[in-house]
């Protein structure tokens, strides 16, 4: 069974991943903080993806944009006019809702009169200098991709990029959404794992094919289970208005809608760079062409939501065999090591001396090139399951063997609670050895 979403966001709380944002003062819709484990958690999705679509290929390079820019980049890109979603309020209570999102009452009251949708555009609104007035207003940008295209030209003529190549950009988005909700699923405030990559118009539809494929093996090589996982073709009639196709890759969330995006391919076209002026030389034919534009764009905060659920698992009565006493539920977080917050924890059997000391070194030796978490309060078994909960891959045992007879520790397996001796000297290569996949 999967976990449900109010599990879900107390264990998140509870286990230092998400927090409801300045919960002292009541929190702010659609805005969420992310803890101690969150952020790792966070920063090995993007760590991961950045590797697989950036640094480990030959035709893509990166950027890093300004969250602000110019108001003019909005009005070519046609977010001024097209970046809306259909809003309607509930005649009773006069809560307003994304009007996709209502059914035949209203969640707030049951009132089961509406108003006619109105167009509600997204973009957060701020101002630039000293005075509020409407030369200085300027947008938080709702996405990242228009970063990538006004800058066409100048990442392909100072890294002599020839087509088809890819620009690639991770960093925060806003939008001022309607009905935030479903935890970090619908916030206002979230960031963005995109790449462009371009291509001869007349090659979009191969390259459309091949980043839908290749976005969807990314999810399912780091762990995703996939029933949960599928491909969903937009129809033509809910297309944006700069796509010729787009392909939502949907993970089935344990909420009421179930199915919903989780990252998007969209084949934009000519549209964007045609919009902001930007055009490439063809060297060969001699001539100026427009490329067309084919976008992966994942969510890093959904991603972070879909691979917590995947791998959340409840377990009646406990793992342990070594007991015959009635135990506990334990939950294990199955993540991929090479998502997991925590790689190694370091439990010395006892936190007096001389283990605390050994502890602490063997923690010295390992900090160097993993995230290490130490930890010596309560019984062995209570420590390793609090491991196995926050998905930690392996926890080092130090016991007083350790110190005075084979300087070795015990080495635990999450995943099989298999346990093996390890001279003190190879735990650095035999925990690489178990990261290498």
């Amino acid at each position: 069974m999967p976990v449900n979403m109010d599990t879900l966001v107390s264990f998140a709380k509870r286990r230092g991943f998400i927090f409801p944002t300045a919960e002292v003062y009541g929190g702010l819709g659609g805005f969420w903080d992310f803890g101690p484990l969150g952020v790792e958690l966070k920063n090995n999705i993007k760590q991961e993806w950045w590797k697989r679509f950036v640094q480990q290929r030959s035709d893509v390079v990166g950027l890093d944009s300004s969250i602000v820019t110019n108001p003019k980049v909005f009005e070519k890109s046609g977010h001024l006019v097209n970046f809306h979603d259909a809003l309607v309020e509930c005649k009773k209570c006069h809560q307003r809702f994304k009007a996709d999102d209502v059914g035949k009452e209203c969640t707030n009251c049951g009132g089961k009169e509406f108003t006619n949708p109105a167009n509600f555009n997204l973009m957060f609104k701020t101002f630039i200098g000293s005075t509020e007035e409407s030369v200085s207003t300027a947008y938080l940008r709702p996405e990242t991709a228009q970063g990538i295209f006004v800058n066409f030209q100048n990442v392909q003529q100072s890294m002599r990029l020839k087509l088809p190549f890819g620009i690639g950009q991770i960093g925060k988005a806003f939008r001022n959404e309607i009905t935030p909700g479903n935890f970090i699923f619908r916030s206002r405030e979230f960031e963005q794992m995109e790449l462009e990559y371009f291509c001869k118009p007349g090659e979009d539809d191969k390259w459309f094919k091949y980043w839908r494929k290749e976005s969807m093996q990314w999810f399912l090589d780091f762990g995703m289970k996939k029933e949960n996982i599928r491909f969903t073709d937009q129809p033509k009639s809910e297309l944006a208005h700069y796509s010729k196709a787009t392909t939502d890759i949907e993970y089935h969330f344990p909420f009421e809608k179930g199915w919903s995006e989780l990252m998007g391919v969209a084949n934009r076209t000519d549209f964007d760079l045609k919009a902001h002026g930007q055009i490439f030389r063809d060297e060969e034919a001699k001539t100026d062409i427009t490329p067309f534009c084919i976008e992966p764009s994942a969510g890093v905060d959904r991603a972070a939501l879909a691979f917590l659920i995947d791998a959340y698992e409840e377990v009646e009565g406990g793992r342990s065999t070594t007991t015959e006493a009635n135990k506990e539920k334990e939950v294990v977080l199955r993540l991929d090591k090479r998502l997991a917050p925590i790689k190694v924890a370091i439990l010395p059997l006892s936190k007096k001396e001389p283990l605390a000391t050994k502890g602490r070194e063997v923690q010295a030796l390992l900090q160097k090139d993993f995230v290490t978490w130490y930890d010596d309060t309560q019984s062995i078994g209570r420590r390793y399951r609090r491991q196995d909960e926050i998905g930690t891959p392996y926890c080092v045992t130090v016991d007083f063997e350790t110190v005075e007879k084979d300087n070795a520790v015990t080495v635990r397996d999450r995943d099989t609670m298999k346990q093996e001796r390890v001279a003190v000297g190879e735990l650095s290569d035999y925990l690489y050895k178990q990261f290498a996949i």
